[in-house]
């Protein structure tokens, strides 16, 4: 379509048919988020708040529906970086945040933590490093007062205030740390999300919520003990990206949820319905 023909249509969505705004309303779904740009230019020209409420809801639902393929696609593709994973999550509440930004922030902390890496240096004393960047100079930290702000779950929320919950300063860490050549991974243990360092017959654990704090198997035993669980092999064991990304949308359905707001939580949810297998409990 011409973007003549695109603002006629566009120009029918207060008609006083309501088969014809239906119909409008239908067409602009099935064009996509390529069409937002025109709804945002008649949404500044008109001063009929009925209509800039419609158009409100229309590029929000084009948006999300693009989210929703967007993360099956990634999910598709291996869902090989988890960086790109945390952006799509963070793309629900902030879609104009580009990925480039996150990925400059990411990268500037990266080189920060490399001019204090050495070579030969003990797997703990790599750990004891990052750690010292992070939580001593860049005074990242775990955000106590507002654990459940659907803040915590966002990216470039955490990059900016340096406050996150244990998921999304796990993704900080875990990025750096295997940039840096670290064998770190997430783990999916219950109620706290942490990484472990794992090569060959070494393994130990980190609560990047606790600053960094290494932990033992005994000590992940007697965490499992508390909860009165059964251990098994996935609250040892490194998890994958996607299992990650769909602990952060769980993550932050719930804070939606705590917020009372049961309209976002159920969008989220049905984010994180996209991109699991029926049957799968992770």
């Amino acid at each position: 379509m011409t973007k003549g023909e695109i603002k006629a249509l566009i120009s029918l969505l207060d008609d006083s048919d309501h088969d014809v705004a239906s119909y409008v309303e239908k067409q602009i779904a099935y064009l996509g988020e390529g069409i937002i740009p025109f709804l945002e230019e008649e949404w500044e020209e008109t001063l009929n708040t009925d209509l800039q409420k419609k158009i409100e809801d229309l590029i929000h639902n084009l948006q999300f529906d693009g989210l929703m393929k967007r993360l099956q696609e990634w999910k598709a593709s291996g869902a090989e970086s988890l960086l790109e994973g945390m952006f799509l999550v963070n793309s629900y509440l902030y879609p104009d945040v580009d990925f480039a930004s996150i990925n400059k922030t990411i990268d500037q902390l990266y080189f920060d933590a490399w001019t204090h890496m050495k070579d030969e240096m003990h797997p703990y004393d790599q750990v004891k490093s990052l750690n010292n960047v992070l939580f001593r100079e860049k005074r990242f930290s775990a955000n106590t007062k507002n654990f459940h702000s659907p803040a915590n779950s966002m990216l470039h929320l955490v990059l900016e205030s340096k406050r996150g919950n244990p998921l999304t300063l796990c993704v900080i860490y875990m990025t750096l740390a295997q940039r840096l050549g670290m064998p770190v991974y997430g783990v999916n243990l219950p109620n706290l999300f942490i990484l472990t360092y794992k090569l060959g017959d070494l393994q130990f654990y980190i609560n990047v919520y606790n600053k960094g704090l290494i932990l033992s198997k005994a000590d992940i035993d007697n965490y499992i003990l508390q909860l009165n669980l059964n251990p098994v092999d996935i609250f040892y064991e490194p998890c994958a990206n996607l299992d990650i990304v769909k602990r952060a949308l769980r993550n932050l359905a719930f804070s939606f949820e705590k917020m009372d707001d049961p309209e976002k939580a159920t969008e989220v949810t049905k984010l994180l319905d996209a991109i699991t297998d029926e049957g799968s409990a992770i």
